[in-house]
């Protein structure tokens, strides 16, 4: 199948980050890459809880906004933009499955809500943490706080925040990765 008008349309629009490209993109393609996701993971029987596909798809569109929106970019029009958006999904939900994955086997445990007492050692990173929050957008530094400490889902979070509930993955995926580059930059 070709690409629709419709589509190249949507596409050249979030290009150029046109009025409401972007939520319109999100509502066009939320309902596939959920589809794509729990398939991926059911062929791998792999159990998904609805958090689990709410980052699953924060990262498929962090994947789409990185570096410019540089898979959309490297669109060719050979196929449908829906085709294409499959594939890329595929990807990156299988990625992220294989990394958890690994992450289990290394015996690491998930202790998003855990109260766990720190020791000095995590105290100092604790506070190394707080201080890179600081110099985060302070929407994106609510955002983390909020899911990671306080435990609140994406709805949750967006009714705080006064964002779409499909925007919260994208906008933890992206304070996430700006904590990594502040810790690289921090530790170099």
């Amino acid at each position: 199948m070709a690409l629709t008008e419709i589509d190249s349309q949507l596409l050249k629009q979030c290009l150029t980050q046109g009025p409401r490209a972007w939520q319109d993109f999100v509502d066009r393609f939320i309902g596939l890459f959920v589809h794509v996701i729990q398939h991926t993971a059911h062929s791998r029987s792999i159990r998904l809880t609805g958090d689990d596909v709410d980052d699953l798809c924060g990262e498929i569109f962090y994947a789409i906004l990185a570096n410019d929106f540089a898979v959309l970019r490297n669109f060719r029009g050979q196929s449908s933009l829906a085709t294409y958006l499959s594939v890329v999904a595929r990807r990156v939900t299988v990625r992220e499955l294989i990394k958890r994955r690994k992450a289990e086997a290394m015996g690491h445990v998930n202790a998003h809500q855990a109260a766990l007492e720190p020791n000095d050692a995590e105290g100092e990173e604790i506070e190394e943490l707080a201080h890179l929050m600081h110099q985060l957008p302070p929407r994106d530094a609510e955002a983390l706080r909020k899911y990671h400490l306080e435990g609140k889902t994406y709805r949750d979070i967006g009714r705080e925040l006064g964002v779409e509930e499909n925007s919260v993955g994208p906008m933890l995926s992206r304070a996430r990765e700006q904590l990594r580059r502040l810790r690289w930059v921090a530790s170099a």
